[in-house]
């Protein structure tokens, strides 16, 4: 976590310098889409200023936007349409580079359309994004409402 004066951690004095490139934890983003620490909310608010401005580049990873996902989903219990539109802004940040972004687009848009947990909706747009279209699971529930894969249930005879 950033401390008062822009950073923590061993070896590194003062603020990040410009154009440096920084990874983005999951409890950042939290403090800032639910403003529950407002000083900490308001210290990634500035933090993402910078990066828009082009002082430096945030990066974070899919991961961290499927833990964003569970904590705004089973903590915060928000909606999934504003947990998809929580996943856009990120994914839409200015200065931000996600890992995958095509692929967490469409997984937001399918957790909330499709009614499907994010880390299978995420599963389903990685497969066909791999040119993927079979799936072999015993969640047919989930990955039956997406057009493009075919489910196997192994030790089921119909697929």
């Amino acid at each position: 976590m950033l401390s008062a004066n822009g950073c923590s951690g061993a070896g590194q004095k003062g603020p990040p310098m410009r154009g440096e490139t920084i990874f983005v934890d999951t409890n950042l983003f939290l403090r800032y889409l639910t403003n529950d620490v407002p000083a900490q909310a308001d210290a990634v608010e500035m933090l993402l200023h910078r990066a828009a401005a082009g002082e430096l580049q945030l990066v974070t990873s899919s991961l961290v936007v499927a833990e964003i996902v569970w904590t705004l989903e089973s903590f915060y219990r928000l909606p999934r349409g504003q947990v998809r539109d929580h996943v856009l802004a990120i994914l839409n940040t200015p200065g931000l580079a996600v890992d995958e972004a095509d692929i967490l687009v469409q997984a937001a848009l399918w957790f909330e359309e499709k009614n499907i947990d994010f880390i299978d909706a995420y599963n389903a747009a990685w497969m066909l994004a791999h040119d993927l279209h079979h799936v072999a699971t015993f969640d047919r529930k989930h990955f039956a409402r997406l057009e493009g894969l075919s489910v196997f249930v192994p030790g089921q005879e119909s697929q």
